[in-house]
């Protein structure tokens, strides 16, 4: 149907289409599409589950040759498929075109056609048909040896040899699609298994086999002689649910959906409850029909291709179907692999993989990496490396639940008090989010519960209030399908927060990835979100690459809206792969270099307290951190007198030590490079009256630092060093207007300050400097009700307040004559 669908959208012209009828006499659903005519004909059949089409433009047949079996049994890193002119017999001729890909460790059937096979497929048969139309289509000749496509899915020839490493196995089960399944004869407890060198093993996760190396492998899912499929986690799980007494609607659902599989089955005189789908001669592509079609039927029950094979009778199916309904599957225990530690005078437990529609998985091929403890290199846990295909499935989760699950269509009051009852979750484990955003990120503990934890808090409050606010006098909108949210490593959980509270409230289902060196309190909060009820498939956490787990967010077609805080070159890049996409929306929080300009009739107390604060807050991993400080000639030296004064009573040390000042830099790299910036600034010329260098001790601490008599020509004036560097400039008695120009000589536009008693100064000049936050005679305080945002190559778009809503919401004007 894809196929013919492009085919007619190129202008070809398509008048008949034949196809081979599927097995038990039901005819393929594209027969009916167009009337039928020998002139071009179009012919659909299936191997292993893989669309095959055939075509001939008026000169000659082609056909495309899949077999995704033998690559998945023998090991294969890549996979692909050919397009053949077809031979007199219709069988693989020359070669006309090609595709591949590479095959990851944990690939299957399935994975391999929903990523690949499926949509290149239909691109390479479209393309194949114009390269004919315009006679540009190539003819390269193959020898007979692997022309051959014989089927190899025989229950005979499926049977798992277990003699044999590991590897082999996973490749030999993977290899088999659910029809017939690679199968082997268990009994007993332990779990004997024909020809297997030990037991297997029966856990939480799963069915754990072991090959002759002695490693192990996992299978998911168990399915019996006799259809039927259950968890392999349950294999051991005596009796059966209780039969459930259906209401007067759900019986009318039932029949609804007993027409639906009449007309999948076509061939069953009737419908029974001892009905069972795939006796009946249903194949994997009538599984996809009937959740397809029982979605349609029947908005808000997330039905799964595996719900179908573990209810494979009509009576086991509709009670699998009610409980969905009630929300009962919604009771079904989160299984997480937990990373536990014995710190700061508690039991932290720290969630690992994927959390992907509301399950934490491991990632699709995987693999994980290490995150570092910066307060002593030490390695935290391994966290799961996410993969493209891990988004994608992450994508489409959440491309299901806002399209056909209860989050968008639920009133919005009742949006509101689930996101309270996760700001609730997040207050009661807030010390334990704390230490965690403590030992991933370097923050001291006591800032990290009242500022990277409390405002977090805070925001989701804030926005959990606003849901069923949203209003206008034209209609408003949530974004539509999916956001992604790509966050930075200063501040991992506040961050968060920020921008997914704004799109939760707006009905918005949200992909974030964390920072590859502080995912784990966004894994944290992904285990809460579940525990709140938020509906599975509306919040998706992936740990991993910018390079791979980003990009792929930026480039992907079903995500409407994305918001990033980072560097300014990288959301360039983003800006830049989400308009060659799709055209998203984006907002945009990067860098800063943030003015503050301090007058003579400031209260130099003040002045001095919130000056360092302005620099030195979170160890100057501050996206708003003044990058530059002007200082009134007179009364420049006594202000850096006192600062020097004040920074030689700063406890460097432990974060989570309750007394401790100043925590270390978030990583190693970042490290280096504060250091970097240091002898910059000294070769320019500038003076350093303090620090600039890396504390003596392990771990990634860098000494607070002060710089005098800096130009605005040198690197340090013009480039922020998003760390404890205090960069001072002077500026004429009463130049008003001189420093202004100054200040603004920059191209960021985030954050600025000013320090006067004098009000009418205040205003004059917070009226004139380009940023999008001014504050007067304080720093750093922000809001959850006061938008936050950036102006020139800061950034554009807001996070807190009314205006965050907006980034997260589209409006429609709907005019109406009657």
């Amino acid at each position: 149907q894809e196929v013919y669908s492009n085919l007619r959208k190129q202008g070809h012209k398509v008048v008949g289409v034949f196809t081979v009828p599927d097995k038990d006499g039901k005819a393929d659903p594209l027969g009916e599409l167009t009337p039928f005519s020998l002139t071009c004909w179009l012919m659909v059949y299936f191997i292993s589950y893989i669309k095959v089409v055939y075509g001939n433009a008026r000169l000659g047949y082609i056909s495309v040759y899949v077999c995704v079996t033998r690559t998945l049994i023998h090991g294969d890193k890549k996979a692909g498929f050919t397009v053949f002119w077809a031979d007199d017999g219709l069988d693989t001729g020359p070669i006309l075109l090609q595709r591949e890909c590479a095959v990851e460790p944990t690939d299957t059937v399935d994975t391999l056609y929903n990523r690949f096979l499926f949509p290149e497929g239909i691109k390479a048969m479209v393309e194949s048909v114009q390269l004919i139309a315009d006679g540009k289509a190539p003819r390269v000749p193959q020898t007979e040896e692997g022309a051959s496509y014989e089927g190899i899915q025989k229950k005979s020839n499926a049977k798992v040899n277990l003699a044999q490493p590991a590897e082999a196995v996973h490749n030999w089960i993977r290899g088999h699609d659910k029809v017939p399944g690679a199968w082997t004869v268990i009994d007993g407890q332990p779990l004997e298994i024909a020809g297997a060198p030990q037991p297997g093993l029966v856990t939480k996760n799963g069915l754990v086999l072991y090959g002759t190396d002695g490693k192990a492998l996992l299978v998911k899912n168990l399915q019996f002689d006799d259809g039927k499929m259950i968890p392999a986690s349950k294999y051991f799980s005596s009796g059966e649910s209780s039969s459930l007494e259906l209401t007067a609607d759900e019986e009318k659902m039932a029949e609804e959906i007993r027409d639906i599989w009449k007309g999948i089955l076509s061939n069953v005189p009737a419908v029974e409850d001892t009905t069972d789908f795939f006796k009946s001669g249903a194949a994997s592509m009538d599984v996809v029909r009937l959740v397809e079609e029982v979605k349609q039927k029947c908005a808000g029950v997330q039905l799964q291709n595996e719900d179908v094979y573990m209810a494979t009778t009509f009576q086991d199916f509709i009670q699998m179907f009610v409980r969905k309904l009630r929300g009962e599957d919604q009771e079904e225990e989160l299984v997480i692999d937990y990373a536990t530690k014995e710190v700061n005078n508690m039991t932290v437990k720290m969630p690992t993989q994927c959390f992907i529609n509301g399950k934490f998985e491991d990632a699709e091929n995987g693999k994980s990496y290490e995150t570092i403890n910066p307060t002593d290199g030490s390695v935290i846990c391994k966290v799961s490396y996410a993969s493209v295909g891990d988004v994608d499935r992450a994508v489409a989760a959440a491309k299901e639940a806002y399209d056909n699950g209860p989050w968008g269509k639920m009133n919005p009051r009742d949006r509101g008090s689930l996101l309270y009852k996760l700001a609730d979750l997040m207050e009661e484990h807030q010390e334990e989010l704390a230490t965690i955003e403590s030992m991933d990120s370097g923050a001291v503990y006591t800032l990290a519960l009242k500022t990277h934890v409390g405002m977090s808090i805070q925001t989701f409050r804030y926005f959990a209030g606003w849901c069923d606010k949203i209003h206008s006098c034209v209609c408003v909108f949530s974004c539509g399908s999916v956001c992604a949210i790509i966050i930075p490593w200063n501040y991992p959980l506040m961050m968060l927060a920020w921008k997914s509270a704004a799109c939760l409230a707006a009905g918005n289902t949200l992909v974030l990835k964390p920072a590859q060196v502080t995912p784990l309190t966004a894994l944290k909060f992904a285990e809460l979100s579940a525990k709140a009820g938020i509906p599975k498939g509306v919040i998706n956490i992936l740990p991993g690459s910018g390079g791979m787990v980003g990009q792929r967010l930026c480039d992907h077609p079903d995500i409407r809206k994305l918001g990033f805080t980072g560097s300014t070159p990288i959301g360039k890049q983003i800006m830049k792969s989400c308009a060659l996409s799709n055209l998203k929306k984006v907002s945009l929080e990067l860098g800063g270099k943030s003015p503050l300009i301090i007058f003579s009739d400031c209260d130099m107390d003040k002045a001095v307290r919130m000056g360092m604060s302005s620099v030195y807050f979170n160890k100057g991993e501050n996206c708003i951190a003044a990058g530059r400080l002007f200082v009134e000639e007179s009364i420049h030296d006594e202000f850096i007198s006192r600062v020097v004064e004040e920074l030689k009573k700063m406890k460097i040390g432990d974060p989570l030590d309750r007394s401790t000042d100043h925590g270390p830099q978030n990583h190693k790299a970042h490290m280096d490079k504060l250091l970097e910036y240091c002898e910059v600034g000294l070769k320019e010329g500038a003076t350093l009256v303090y620090g600039g260098k890396q504390v003596d001790m392990p771990g990634f601490f860098m000494e607070p630092t002060v710089f005098t008599d800096v130009e605005d020509h040198m690197f340090i004036a013009k480039e922020e060093s998003f760390g404890p560097v205090m960069v001072v400039s002077k500026f004429k008695d009463g130049d008003v207007d001189g420093v202004l120009q100054r200040a603004n000589a920059t191209e960021y536009g985030l954050a600025s300050g000013v320090f006067t008693r004098d009000i009418n100064k205040a205003m004059y000049v917070s009226e004139r400097l380009e940023a999008g936050t001014v504050f007067i005679n304080t720093y750093n305080k922000t809001d959850v009700a006061s938008p936050f945002g950036g102006f020139k190559q800061s950034g554009f778009g807001k996070d807190l307040g009314e205006d965050a809503l907006l980034e997260y919401l589209k409006t429609k004007a709907v005019t109406v004559e009657y």
